[in-house]
């Protein structure tokens, strides 16, 4: 029972972080650097910037549209799933039609497929795109945690199918 309460608690810690990492990459503006006209600019999701400001994107560009709601969707999935995983955590009791800790693991595996295809989606149109128009360019932090967040949250997943198989096939301790 203590390993299963190890494997929720490993899962929940690299769901809070990777949910952390979806808002503060989902919500930040360093996607990408490039320079352009010998000045560095900056962008994210919903904005780009230029030395000195920064102006919203006004286009409604199909990779944008697509990664914003990818990641949005990531982040609600993720968000629920801890939700569901606390309460299965602390034995709640109501909802007790279905298994919680099950619950939690497919929530974090859905997340995990959103920031992916976000991640995909993006990386694929900004490479054809820059890396064909500017020579000077390269992804940047906002990005990369992105990318963190598709592992911590596969990696909640996991957590949570080991606590729900420990928790549903429980090892007989008298056979050999």
């Amino acid at each position: 029972m203590g390993r299963m309460y190890s494997f929720m608690g490993g899962g929940l810690f690299c769901a809070g972080v990777g949910n952390i990492l979806l808002i503060v990459s989902t919500a930040t503006d360093y996607w990408m650097q490039y320079r352009h006209s010998s000045n560095y600019m900056h962008q994210g999701l919903w904005r780009y910037c230029v030395p000195g400001k920064c102006m919203t994107h006004t286009d409604s560009i199909a990779y944008w549209d697509a990664t914003r709601a990818f990641m949005i969707l990531s982040l609600l999935a993720c968000f629920i799933g801890i939700v569901i995983g606390v309460m299965a955590f602390i034995h709640y009791s109501s909802f007790d039609g279905f298994d919680k800790t099950f619950a939690a693991g497919i929530l974090f595996f859905i997340s995990c497929f959103f920031v992916l295809l976000a991640m995909a989606v993006y990386t694929g149109v900004t490479v054809n795109y820059y890396g064909k128009r500017y020579g000077s360019w390269r992804f940047s932090w906002s990005y990369i945690m992105g990318w963190v967040a598709v592992v911590l949250t596969f990696f909640s997943g996991i957590f949570y199918m080991c606590a729900y198989r420990m928790h549903e096939c429980p090892r007989n301790s008298n056979s050999r």
